[in-house]
């Protein structure tokens, strides 16, 4: 392990159980990833920008990809549950530091409840009188009883339920592809779904780009690795392989996926009353195909709660590590589980149940839009946590990282003005304005409670001026 871990803000958060493997790391964040953005909330996206839908998924697979790198060059350098919170507190200030962990576990709280909800939706298929706060209250309990569990059980569940989501799109787009040239049925589409009904692009480029503010909340989940790094074997080794088969593989999933499913069937007929792909199949007759695909939504969905809950429960111990909180929540059980940080994250499933019973049929695009900007402020932040990272590195002298990005701080600049381009854009995107009508009291709230938790906390000696790379003092 690198020098780097010595430093204070990175010791105060020892505690955690250095257990997961590259390949569970990556599994956790693909079972955050792959869940209700891809399952439901492409039903919003498709008609947002028609089969053009697929470059909206490549232009934020790129991003995902610069992410992915800086991330891996600060989480080989610090393996920490605080993440990307605790480098934005160290190189940047300790209100950025708070506003992002705060940030993400708020996001993360909606999250959670709009899988909730999605879960609810799910459930009608096969149960449409099963009242949705059953349906909730029920998972719930299940969610928080996996994750109480020592972190070992909860990366076992993690990896097979995000394998069972994989495995199941793999056999869809099989399936998909054996109908589209006319191997399984009777009158195959071929591409006609790509160029019927206005075209490849019937709502423009300006369509391709609102669709990639639906798309960017698929990709929500990529940087749960970097926070499953705090409980990593061997970081430096597991870290970086994580990443690389997330970000690759996720994009690829993603965008072979959504090809498919666009071509199956005319983008006009998309919605989120029910998961696109059950639709499909519904439409294609095939028997039993619907009922089985809508139990593997239910595990996706599921899995991402779950995967979710993980995350609010990490940064909440981070939190409480850093004084910002009570110091109760960054303590762990004997089996390194933050239980107190996991009560609190029961906040999300808690809300689910509230809003679900407020606004109905509306409630999910609700949550996507409330989510959407605590997501795209904490990917902002990772970018310029990285920019002040890279700058701390280069006045040292450019000592040896462990892992360099391919992009380096470039990538990052490029990162930070996309995510403001996409954050600027959800005022326009149908159903999202939600997203910027919540940053001004968000913002502000994080303000007051930064404000707040200053009185009471005891500052650590972090900041650049304590920083180091590689063992070398950053001036």
């Amino acid at each position: 392990m690198s020098d780097l871990s010595a430093h204070p803000a990175v010791r105060r958060e020892q505690g955690l159980v250095r257990v997961l493997s590259s390949g569970q790391q990556a599994m956790i964040a693909i079972g955050g990833a792959i869940g209700t953005g891809l399952f439901l909330a492409s039903g919003a996206a498709v008609p947002t920008a028609g089969p053009g839908v697929i470059l909206s998924t490549l232009i934020v697979a790129g991003i995902a990809l610069l992410l992915g790198g800086a991330l891996t060059e600060m989480c080989v350098s610090h393996p920490a549950a605080g993440s990307f919170g605790l480098y934005a507190e160290m190189y940047v200030s300790p209100f950025a530091g708070y506003a992002v962990r705060m940030s993400y576990w708020i996001s993360q709280v909606v999250v959670i409840g709009a899988h909730m909800v999605a879960i609810a939706t799910y459930m009608r298929f096969w149960f449409p009188g099963l009242p949705d706060t059953v349906t909730i209250v029920g998972f719930s309990a299940v969610l928080l009883f996996i994750n109480a569990r020592a972190v070992s059980t909860f990366g076992t569940f993690g990896y097979w339920f995000s394998m069972i989501k994989v495995v199941a799109l793999a056999i869809f787009v099989g399936l998909g592809v054996l109908v589209l040239t006319g191997l399984v049925g009777e009158t195959p589409p071929g591409l006609s779904n790509f160029s019927n009904h206005g075209g490849f692009l019937p709502k423009g480029l300006r369509g391709v780009w609102l669709a990639a503010c639906f798309t960017f909340y698929s990709f929500i989940g990529v940087e749960m690795a970097a926070i499953a790094s705090g409980e990593a074997a061997e970081p430096e080794k597991s870290i970086p392989q994580a990443y690389r088969r997330l970000v690759l593989g996720l994009s690829l999933i993603y965008v072979v996926t959504t090809a498919v499913l666009v071509g199956l069937v005319p983008w006009t007929d998309f919605g989120v009353a029910e998961s696109p792909f059950v639709s499909v199949l519904r439409r294609l007759g095939i028997s039993g195909a619907a009922g089985l695909m809508n139990l593997v939504v239910l595990t996706a969905a599921l899995s991402a709660a779950n995967a979710s809950l993980y995350l609010v429960a990490r940064t909440l111990f981070s939190l409480g590590r850093s004084g910002a909180i009570p110091e109760r929540f960054g303590s762990v059980n004997a089996r390194g589980v933050p239980t107190s940080a996991l009560a609190i994250a029961a906040l999300g499933l808690a809300l689910a149940v509230v809003v679900q019973r407020w606004l109905g049929d509306s409630a999910y695009l609700w949550f996507l839009g409330v989510a959407l900007f605590g997501a795209l402020f904490c990917w902002l932040m990772i970018f310029v946590t990285h920019v002040a990272f890279r700058s701390a590195w280069e006045r040292a002298g450019r000592p040896r990282l462990a892992f360099e990005a391919h992009f380096g701080k470039t990538g990052s600049v490029v990162g930070a003005v996309v995510m403001l381009a996409i954050l600027a854009s959800t005022w326009w995107a149908p159903g999202l304005r939600v997203t910027l009508t919540a940053a001004l009291p968000w913002l502000a709230l994080l303000g007051l409670g930064y404000r707040l938790s200053s009185r009471s906390r005891k500052e650590a000696p972090v900041g650049m001026a304590a920083s180091s790379v590689q063992g070398k003092e950053i001036p």
